[in-house]
């Protein structure tokens, strides 16, 4: 079941970040009165399609029926793309025929440059703007909220945080020279800003200053489990509890808080679940408040080392709310595009080349964005949206690279027709072509490769 929960928002994703991408250059390919002759969700041999020539149909198109005007809308075999299909351009179709023959008024080729580039970076255009209204609905209905603190609440004992030193209790005051007042700081600056370099933490621990070292050595593959830190003023929630389980026997239900567990004062989802997997099949008390009244029960977790609750965490500490209206959100939402679309993917790209990120680390294909995908809808509409954008801005950057059989790639090409005044001859656009697209499967192969080991 959990496998096709993956699967079906893998394919969620996927979809709309394909059919907005591939809308991009299919609408302005119409516009521009060139004929789309292909809009595909997918890559590799033609399952089934729709066309107004000769309506739906499986498999191959007929290679005798003139679509003329019309468009063959169809889904491939292979679910990681998708592309439009315009007549008279070199593209992923490899279909020269058109090469031979005298250029046609609605073809890509006969069109004046500048028409041509905005139908070749039309994609990136609607994922940036997809990216954009996503990051302004955000902003405009939930505005930000941050947590008004720096106190560690729980440190797991597994945790490179609590080898490192760091106890709860601790006041995060700096992060190699920046000043740290919430929580979230202590989230982008070790996770997004310094990540895989190494870490200068000063924190103030009854009164006193700390300087704690970490070595780049030991953040380069860093994740908020293994770090280890959850901050002050937290309450674990029961979000459901499961039937026949364990903690189906104990009364316990859904909005009750866990206080304690084996009279350990339980700060963190992670410490709940740290202390039941280290408990399994043994006696154990489960301490928690409904509505002011203490209750308790001995539970037993399984062999599986579980006792069959789903958990939440609420925040009960200081806050920071910052809501927006129609027109300050803007410069906000312009200001996310920026950080996240621009200035991380950048800083990533340049540790991936210094060696600070493992490169196997920093890159994700198919299956780590299936995983992510059903993790996002986990936190709500919300976060699987965000994670859309996310992942919009991260397609839009790539597709504009200059590398051949990519957006960007083509764009260069129309460049260097600008400024030589004529065409890039086929043959090395079709050579071009051919090895850009080679070297991206091989690409996709190694990166599906890496998804599946590291899933051990």
């Amino acid at each position: 079941m959990e496998l096709l929960t993956t699967i079906f928002y893998f394919l969620i994703v996927i979809g709309i970040l394909v059919f907005i991408h591939e809308f991009g250059h299919f609408i302005a390919a119409r516009a521009s009165k060139m004929r789309a002759e292909v809009f595909s969700f997918g890559i590799g041999p033609r399952l089934l399609g729709y066309n107004k020539i000769n309506g739906f149909s499986f498999g191959k198109l007929d290679e005798k029926i003139e679509l003329e005007n019309h468009t063959d809308y169809r889904i491939c075999a292979f679910p990681i793309g998708g592309f439009v299909k315009i007549a008279g351009m070199i593209d992923e179709s490899m279909d020269k025929e058109f090469i031979n023959k005298q250029p046609q008024p609605w073809e890509y080729r006969a069109k004046p440059i500048w028409q041509r580039m905005i139908v070749i970076t039309a994609g990136v255009i609607m994922n940036v703007l997809l990216a954009f209204f996503i990051f302004y609905f955000i902003t405009l209905f939930k505005g930000k909220t941050t947590y008004d603190t720096s106190t560690v609440g729980f440190v797991s004992k597994k945790s490179l945080a609590y080898e490192s030193g760091i106890r709860s209790n601790d006041v995060i005051k700096n992060i190699n020279g920046t000043n740290i007042n919430t929580w979230d700081e202590i989230i982008s600056s070790v996770h997004i800003d310094y990540l895989g370099e190494p870490l200068e933490i000063i924190i103030n621990r009854s009164g006193k200053d700390t300087v704690i070292i970490i070595p780049k050595e030991k953040t380069i593959s860093l994740t908020e489990q293994s770090f280890g830190l959850s901050p002050g003023y937290i309450q674990t929630v029961i979000a459901d509890v499961l039937p026949d389980r364990p903690a189906s026997a104990t009364g316990i239900k859904s909005g009750d808080i866990i206080i304690s567990f084996n009279d350990e004062e339980i700060k963190s989802v992670q410490q709940l679940n740290e202390l039941i997997r280290a408990n399994a099949n043994t006696k154990s008390k489960l301490v928690w408040n409904r509505d002011g009244t203490i209750m308790e029960s001995p539970v037993t977790p399984g062999s599986d080392s579980a006792i069959g609750v789903l958990l939440s965490e609420k925040y009960t500490g200081p806050e920071k709310i910052i809501s927006y209206n129609v027109f300050t959100a803007v410069p906000k939402t312009f200001k996310d595009l920026y950080y996240y679309g621009g200035e991380i993917f950048v800083k990533s790209v340049v540790k991936i080349i210094k060696g600070d990120i493992p490169f196997k680390k920093a890159i994700g294909g198919p299956v780590k964005i299936a995983k992510a995908s059903a993790q996002s809808a986990e936190g709500g509409f919300l976060s699987f949206i965000n994670f859309v954008a996310l992942l919009s801005m991260s397609l839009a950057i790539i597709n504009i690279l200059p590398f051949p059989a990519l957006d960007g790639g083509h764009f260069v090409m129309l460049m260097l027709e600008a400024i030589f005044r004529k065409p890039i001859p086929y043959k090395v656009q079709i050579t071009l072509q051919y090895a850009g697209f080679i070297i991206l499967l091989a690409f996709m192969l190694f990166v599906i490769y890496n998804d599946i080991i590291s899933l051990n």
